[in-house]
């Protein structure tokens, strides 16, 4: 027993180092919550959840007299189908499918052969339905659990951290940079708020997007169903069916649901993602400016070759992984919403990647979490930087300036500190030879690097 465990654990070792895809090896333990909702096997999954849950629905509609109701112990089968389903029942649907060359048709059977002594609802399963019915509500609740079981957890966890690392640093005050030169001050905090607000109202928009289904035949018509029972509401049973499932019905559709939706999802991925990129950049810089430091653990290696360095691998890693993701979700979202005439298959192939770009989303979103984990403020550095850099009080001069009507006060103040040192001494002496009340003149030598920044602390106390 011991043997087959280790082989088995090798086996595993050696299919992760042999993986093409580094989903698949290098970052697969990072990717696991994923893999039994977009995998072939959670593929398949969901079809048979919906050929059962259609059946069953069907079993309700007293017009289809062919189908009565169903019983207890039918029911029960149904749902210990579902319920139990495993890999051992997918492999059974691969091997039907290598005979009928049809993915969605082997998963009829597959139900079929279970209720082969019971015509009334083998006879029915499938019943009215083109395979799109069956793959465009499969993928609409993938990533439905996708979003709701995985993306918004790790969403609202990145959330919540940089909340509580803004309020930790809303009294610091830091040099801001436009443009990469010195600016006026701000604090660390309402930096990090201003991320938190943007990631807000990018979740709030995620969580909001409607999750569509179609169920209504090979071209959307309900053709094959009118035919069989006339009299029959399809649109109103197509509604309840998908609405039992937590979707919100389309029923204006070719052969396939359109995808707009699909798109939107994915755009909205796209929009968070560029704003971690946006903060994972920063974070960078701030890293190298030296005002963040970054714990190790005590055998962890920053440079193979220089001893002393601690490189800003979290971050730069989930950079590298955001740009994948978001290359394959922009593909997703314009190919898509995009089929000829009443349908291509160009669609299909393309689907399955829905996995592979939530994967690099989920691998950069905990890379990024870890990084900022490892993130420790040096205060005596963002001190010094705000020391040296009094220039920065010209604005607030400038402006009181202009308030009491001095003339040409922006020429005057950028002929005395641009291209030159500006230290305490030199905007003291400025500010006293202004012609304005002492008042004035007293609140602006109080100014200091370190108390120019507005307010920056309120702002950061709103998120």
């Amino acid at each position: 027993m011991i043997n087959i465990i280790k082989k088995s654990k090798y086996s595993m070792l050696e299919n992760n180092l042999k993986a093409i895809s580094p989903l698949d090896g290098r970052y697969y333990d990072k990717t696991l919550e994923l893999t039994d909702i977009f995998s072939e096997f959670g593929l398949i999954k969901y079809r048979v959840l919906i050929e059962i849950k259609w059946i069953q629905h069907l079993a309700t509609i007293d017009d289809i007299k062919e189908l009565p109701p169903l019983d207890k112990n039918i029911n029960d089968k149904l749902n210990n189908i579902i319920e139990n389903f495993d890999i051992n029942d997918a492999l059974k649907i691969k091997s039907i499918e290598k005979i009928t060359n049809h993915d969605v048709k082997a998963v009829e059977y597959f139900i079929r052969d279970l209720f082969k002594e019971n015509k009334n609802i083998s006879d029915f399963i499938h019943f009215g339905c083109t395979s799109e019915d069956i793959n465009n509500i499969a993928y609409a609740l993938m990533l439905d659990e996708a979003r709701n079981k995985v993306i918004l957890p790790l969403m609202n966890k990145i959330q919540q951290e940089l909340k509580s690392m803004a309020h930790n640093y809303k009294k610091i005050p830091m040099l801001s940079r436009t443009h990469g030169q010195t600016a006026s001050p701000t604090t660390v905090g309402k930096e990090i708020a201003n991320v938190v607000n943007r990631f807000k109202s990018n979740i709030a928009d995620f969580q909001s997007i409607s999750i569509l289904g179609k169920f209504n035949g090979a071209v959307g018509n309900f053709n094959a169903h009118i035919s069989a029972y006339p009299e029959c509401d399809w649109i109103k049973i197509s509604s309840d069916f998908i609405e039992s499932l937590d979707l919100e019905p389309n029923h204006h559709t070719t052969q396939i649901e359109p995808h707009d939706w699909i798109s939107k999802y994915c755009h909205n991925l796209i929009r968070y993602n560029l704003i971690m990129l946006d903060l994972s950049k920063d974070i960078w810089s701030y890293i190298s400016l030296g005002y963040f430091k970054q714990r190790l653990k005590e055998n962890e290696v920053g440079s193979s070759t220089m001893p002393h360095k601690v490189n800003p691998i979290d971050f730069e890693n989930a950079e590298g992984n955001l740009g994948i993701a978001n290359s394959i979700l922009s593909h997703l979202s314009e190919k898509l919403p995009i089929s000829r005439l009443q349908r291509d298959l160009s669609d299909s192939t393309v689907q399955r990647n829905f996995g592979v770009g939530l994967g690099y989303i989920i691998i950069a979103m905990k890379s990024f979490l870890r990084g900022i984990s490892k993130l420790e403020l040096d205060q005596n550095k963002i001190r010094h930087d705000l020391t040296e850099s009094w220039e920065v009080l010209s604005e607030a001069i400038q402006t009181v300036m202009r308030k009491y009507g001095i003339s040409e006060p922006y020429e005057k103040l950028k002929k005395v500190t641009r291209g030159q040192k500006v230290n305490e001494d030199l905007l003291h002496e400025l500010i006293a030879s202004l012609d304005i009340p002492e008042k004035a003149k007293d609140e602006l030598l109080d100014l200091t690097p370190s108390n120019y920044t507005g307010i920056a602390e309120s702002l950061t106390e709103k998120v």
